[in-house]
């Protein structure tokens, strides 16, 4: 099935790019993680699709083929307000507000678009490997990767393949580099670079001196949710332990939880069909509901 490239205009009036999976059905809104583009949910989509849904899959800002802000304004909220913006549009079209699977990054967006910033913007909300209080070790080590040849860049998309490879062992290395190239920019001088704004970790180190409102402000976003909520989780995750897991469900004791045997933090990357499973069952107790 082949995507359709769809434009929205986000909240400071920056330009963010989707692709477009299917034409009818109850709308879904992906969101990749940190460093990610829209191509991370290329299967993901397209699996949608085909169970009767239509789904937009969109890089974020400052991320893939969206716009990078050229004032930096890469805070959490910042990233919020886009969702917000984008529901609004679908909404628009569909006449239904969307069902949000954010990864990482894309998760948090979508539990302070509904939780904090505007109850309803969202019919439901699925968390992948994202909770409001996660381990800081795994977040410094993610950081750390991504920051790594943020500005050097690589010589060829092989050598970006094997640092990925070192810093995800646990993971088969893909038998064609295609994909990765998504993730990467060929700069003027000819060297490889990610496909998002260095800005992006910058406001993430600006973020680092007040470590506590980002859990607080995401606590709180959990506390007020009231849509129907799923959190799937990497069994290997370096981020979310089972106590964020059972905070998250004191929480939010509405929302349901499964576990992906053999996922680390990259859930829908490390094992795509048994992520794919549980958020089609998910979704499905919801259309029967």
């Amino acid at each position: 099935m082949e995507a359709r490239r769809v434009d929205f205009i986000g909240a400071n009036g920056n330009r963010l790019v989707a692709d477009k999976y299917g034409s009818s059905g109850r709308p879904v809104l992906l969101l990749h993680g940190g460093g990610q583009t829209r191509h991370a949910w290329d299967a993901t989509g397209k699996h949608l699709a085909e169970g009767g849904l239509q789904a937009w899959s969109a890089d974020q800002r400052g991320h893939g083929d969206s716009e990078w802000e050229p004032e930096g304004k890469y805070a959490f909220d910042d990233f919020a307000r886009d969702v917000v913006v984008m529901s609004d549009r679908i909404a628009e079209e569909t006449g239904e507000r969307p069902i949000v699977i954010g990864a990482s990054l894309g998760g948090i967006a979508g539990m302070l678009a509904e939780g904090k910033l505007r109850p309803g913007t969202l019919s439901a909300l699925v968390l992948v490997d994202i909770t409001p209080r996660v381990d800081p070790n795994g977040v410094s080590r993610i950081i750390d990767f991504m920051a790594d040849k943020m500005h050097e860049g690589f010589a060829t998309v092989e050598e970006a393949a094997d640092a990925i490879a070192s810093y995800l062992p646990h993971r088969a290395r893909p038998s064609t580099l295609d994909g990765l190239k998504k993730n990467l920019r060929l700069h003027d001088d000819g060297r490889y670079r990610w496909h998002w704004d260095p800005k992006f970790i910058e406001s993430r180190h600006a973020e680092d001196a007040h470590p506590g409102k980002l859990e607080n402000d995401l606590v709180a976003a959990a506390e007020a949710l009231r849509v129907p909520s799923l959190l799937v989780r990497g069994k290997r995750s370096e981020l979310v332990s089972d106590d964020h897991v059972e905070e998250f469900l004191s929480l939010v004791p509405h929302a349901e939880f499964h576990d992906v045997q053999g996922a680390g933090h990259m859930v829908a990357g490390d094992k795509n069909d048994a992520f794919a499973d549980a958020v089609i069952g998910f979704l499905t107790r919801l259309q029967a509901a």
